[in-house]
């Protein structure tokens, strides 16, 4: 079983995915990841989130640019929380500023948690939080990652006021 679903719309967007990756190792949480389009191949991915969802996936991120239809798609076929990860891609006309508002604009009754443009990190980081309601391991090992980053902003700070 897959706790995570991660799901991008095209190779460009593995920049994007492979910080989502390496939050999610870093934690040991265990995740599928594949490249499918709401465009391209909508029949596929509608057997894919479904037969994901009965095998146990509790969470899904959908990475996509432009149009990015991708996470509001898997927001429509799943009850499991959905993330969407909207991405700026280099020579993009809009700067991001499409996929943004492709995702966070979604109808009601069809909700996507979006975080911000090539905000994989924080994708993961959220998955994290949704997955600690059920499981304290992974609610303990995020109060110890949030106390390292605290304790860099103060070294950062005491380094400053030192100087």
């Amino acid at each position: 079983m897959n706790e995570v679903s991660i799901i991008i719309g095209s190779d460009s967007d593995i920049p994007v995915l492979e910080d989502v990756v390496t939050i999610l190792d870093e934690f040991q949480v265990s995740y599928e990841k594949r490249i499918l389009s709401a465009h391209r191949t909508p029949d596929i991915l509608i057997k894919y989130v479904k037969s994901t969802e009965k095998n146990g996936t509790r969470v899904f991120i959908a990475i996509a640019g432009m149009s990015a239809a991708l996470p509001g798609v898997v927001a429509s076929l799943t009850l499991k929380p959905v993330i969407g990860v909207p991405v700026y891609k280099s020579g993009g006309a809009f700067s991001g500023m499409d996929s943004l508002l492709s995702i966070v604009q979604m109808p009601p009754g069809v909700p996507v948690a979006t975080v911000s443009v090539n905000g994989g990190k924080n994708a993961a980081l959220l998955a994290l939080r949704i997955l600690a309601l059920e499981n304290n391991n992974i609610g303990s090992k995020l109060a110890e990652y949030l106390e390292k980053q605290k304790n860099k902003v103060l070294e950062k700070d005491s380094k400053l006021n030192s100087e």
